[in-house]
């Protein structure tokens, strides 16, 4: 079953610092994912993939194209025209993004931080924090770390806490922007496994990976795009 539908997609931005000069972010993007496939997107630096993402999520507005959405309940809805509060909906519910950097409360554990997503749908406080401790230890986070805040961890122990957090719980759709960035090979491996297992559930995801070997292992269509002139 298809998930998303991304038609004629173009972003362009207005640098109101350069006299509202307009700049090409990307221009006639169109791809399909279905439940259970992962889409990479490939290209230069500048060639505009995570503002591709930002506009899937609806960070960034379209300048014009579509983005189809299939829902749940087997309904259709456009998320380049949808109203904020069917966005919001949206990202609670349906669509979920792991982006490179982990923003949470201060003073929050890392084990709250994880299990918080699955007591959101519906899982016991207990349960949610045995799950939360099992996928933060299968990532290589230390347990005497569990209780602390993870705005005090290095770098890459942060993007292990927001994997674990974007993936504990998959909506049906997700959008990860370079998730194994500050990672190394051993537990860049470990993320696209886990990435592996989503798939087989059913969830859709479009992604981008800086490690060529990790993209290539995960992706079922990899789609390429260059510098817009």
């Amino acid at each position: 079953m298809t998930r998303l539908e991304v038609k004629n997609l173009n972003k362009t931005f207005k640098v109101h610092t350069q006299g509202s000069i307009e700049v090409k972010g990307f221009e006639n993007i169109s791809f399909e994912v279905k439940n259970g496939e992962f889409l990479s997107l490939f290209g230069p630096s500048g060639a505009g993939k995570s503002s591709i993402l930002k506009t899937l999520f609806r960070t960034y507005t379209t300048t014009n194209g579509d983005i189809v959405f299939h829902r749940d309940n087997g309904n259709k809805i456009d998320i380049s025209s949808a109203n904020e509060s069917e966005i919001l909906e949206l990202r609670k519910r349906e669509i979920g993004y792991v982006s490179q950097f982990l923003q949470i409360l201060p003073r929050v554990s890392a084990v709250d931080v994880v299990a918080e997503q699955l007591i959101l749908k519906g899982e016991s406080e207990e349960i949610s924090r045995i799950k939360a401790k099992e996928m933060l230890d299968y990532l290589s986070i230390r347990d005497e770390l569990f209780d602390l805040s993870p705005l005090t961890f290095s770098g890459g122990e942060q993007q292990r806490v927001n994997i674990a957090k974007g993936i504990i719980a998959p909506k049906s759709l997700l959008l990860l922007d370079e998730p194994t960035a500050s990672l190394d090979k051993k537990n860049t491996m470990k993320v696209v496994e886990k990435l592996k297992v989503l798939k087989t559930q059913g969830v859709a995801m479009v992604g981008i990976f800086h490690d060529l070997e990790a993209m290539e292992m995960i992706s079922d269509k990899i789609y390429k795009l260059k510098r817009v002139k």
